[in-house]
């Protein structure tokens, strides 16, 4: 029976981190990512996280085999769904995803409460609550169809690719000993987000559950990650770095699989210096995601993006947007990024038009999305519709 100790190293030692630059890495990634929560307000920033909530789901999922589109995500949560029974099967597994997501981002986040077997089991639990049947079946090597159990641990035991993850009937003390080890006090500093960073691959390494492995230790990453207080998390989401170097992230999994290779590689039975690498990936990925966000966010660019925005509403380049909007525009927009949200006095003022004009005008800001309110007296918030999303964050996804 497997035992903690079959999961060694929990994280490389000093040498192995100092060798691989992983210290440094931390260092920029905790800079930067507190560097971007300073780039706006708190209102823009609860915006954006909502935003990718979508986006972090369709990444996950896409990692996975699921590829429903941003836009056919949103359609479902509009309750539209489609007439095919796979289609219409992947868009509730996404949907599925989020509803996990806003679940996480209601809880008291901490690392003692992340870090343990109750939070994993319930993170898998919603999720599989969530979907259909035919996504909870799960066919072996002979073609044996098995349920998945929403949040229960695996009670068989299972082959992944070469890997063959532990015995089943050890999974109960061996994620308890699992959590009990990274939320540990002896990762501090520097050393709590490389021990995250290890704990998602040993996670899988694990592979506690029947099916959803690679989900549920995502979210449980991102909620990892909000726990430890590394900022600006959800502005950006590790899941699009994942995704978009796919096969170099199964590939890190895979070769941190290895036993240790030889007395030079650690103490532990696996390797130490395939664990660094896999850590460095991973910090790498989070790492570029915040410097991509960053860019985004950048004031004159972002402003330069919100005029393209109004210029291509114009020519008529944006499908299904009738009607024109002056040029002052995309500085009213602009300037409800900057504040959150706008006081409607301050809207009519700032676009310079007389005040019939600018209340129509921001009656169709409200009705194009691009504006929202909560009452008919309330501050106008900036907002990201689906099809302003293009300009403000090019290549955040497809069509995008």
């Amino acid at each position: 029976m497997t035992s903690k100790l079959d999961i060694t190293p929990f994280i490389p030692q000093e040498s192995a981190l100092q060798r691989h630059g992983i210290f440094d890495l931390v260092t920029q990634l905790d800079r930067q990512a507190a560097r971007l929560t300073g780039m706006m307000p708190t209102e823009s920033a609860d915006t954006i996280r909502r935003h990718m909530s979508v986006i972090n789901s369709y990444y996950s999922n896409l990692i996975e085999g699921n590829r429903t589109l941003p836009h056919e995500i949103r359609e479902a949560q509009r309750g539209y769904y489609s007439e095919d029974p796979v289609k219409r099967d992947h868009q509730l597994e996404s949907v599925a995803h989020i509803k996990v997501q806003e679940w996480i981002e209601g809880q008291e986040l901490t690392l003692e409460t992340v870090c343990s077997t109750e939070f994993i089991l319930a993170l898998h639990r919603r999720f599989y609550e969530e979907l259909p049947e035919t996504l909870r079946q799960v066919h072996d090597e002979s073609g044996v169809v098995a349920m998945v159990e929403p949040g229960h641990w695996r009670q068989q035991n299972v082959k992944v690719g070469r890997h063959i993850p532990p015995d089943a009937q050890g999974l109960v003390s061996l994620m308890e000993g699992f959590c009990n080890e990274y939320r540990s006090a002896r990762y501090s500093g520097h050393s709590r987000l490389i021990g995250l960073a290890c704990a998602h691959h040993r996670f899988l390494w694990i592979h506690p559950f029947m099916d959803g492995n690679g989900r549920v230790v995502r979210l449980w990453t991102d909620a990892l990650f909000r726990a430890v207080g590394l900022e600006s998390y959800g502005i950006w989401c590790l899941s699009r770095g994942l995704a978009r170097q796919s096969s170099d992230y199964k590939a890190a999994l895979a070769q941190a699989d290895y036993p240790r290779q030889g007395e030079t590689d650690g103490r532990g039975y696996l390797s130490q210096e395939r664990l660094a690498l896999f850590c460095k990936f991973i910090l790498e990925i989070a790492l570029d995601q915040v410097s991509y966000m960053t860019d985004l966010l950048a004031l004159d660019g972002l402003r330069a993006r919100m005029r393209s925005y109004i210029e291509a509403r114009n020519d008529g380049r944006i499908p299904g947007m009738i009607g024109k909007h002056k040029p002052i525009t995309a500085l009213l927009l602009y300037n409800a990024f900057l504040a959150g949200s706008l006081e409607r006095a301050d809207a009519i003022e700032l676009t310079g038009m007389p005040e019939r004009s600018a209340r129509r005008l921001l009656a169709q800001l409200k009705e194009d999305g691009l504006l929202s309110e909560t009452s008919s007296r309330s501050p106008l918030k900036w907002e990201i519709p689906e099809h302003a999303e293009p300009f403000y964050f090019p290549q955040l996804a497809p069509g995008a």
